[in-house]
């Protein structure tokens, strides 16, 4: 079993748009139904829930994603060139440190969710 893990159960406000933005992150459609909606990378699998009334600036879902080096997915992600700046949606931030919390960097998706992509591996 991989150490790699994501929980999330995140908003979509159209299935369509968020698979094609998640499969230019690398993860393919593993179900989709009206409602409900799984994607999956290398076994680590995001829910989608129907919620077209979301509002993205808004929007205070999120998620974690925990792998053991991050610097690798940040670069692949860094290179689609499909982040905007700022407050701008989607956003990729650079990784950083924050005091008592793992090495991360974060992404804000189409619909506002926030990404902490947190690094497991230990310091040396």
């Amino acid at each position: 079993m991989t150490k790699n893990r994501i929980t999330a159960n995140l908003p979509s406000r159209d299935f369509r748009a968020t698979e094609n933005f998640y499969a230019r992150l690398g993860f393919t459609t593993q179900y989709r139904g009206d409602s409900w909606l799984i994607l999956d990378r290398a076994g680590m699998q995001i829910e989608f829930f129907s919620y077209p009334e979301l509002n993205p600036n808004e929007s205070w879902f999120s998620a974690c994603m925990r792998l053991e080096e991050i610097d690798g997915l940040h670069a692949e992600w860094a290179a689609l060139e499909i982040f905007g700046k700022d407050s701008d949606l989607p956003r990729l931030s650079a990784p950083f440190i924050l005091d008592g919390a793992p090495r991360m960097f974060t992404l804000h998706d189409p619909d506002g969710s926030l990404w902490r992509v947190m690094e497991t591996k230990e310091a040396a």
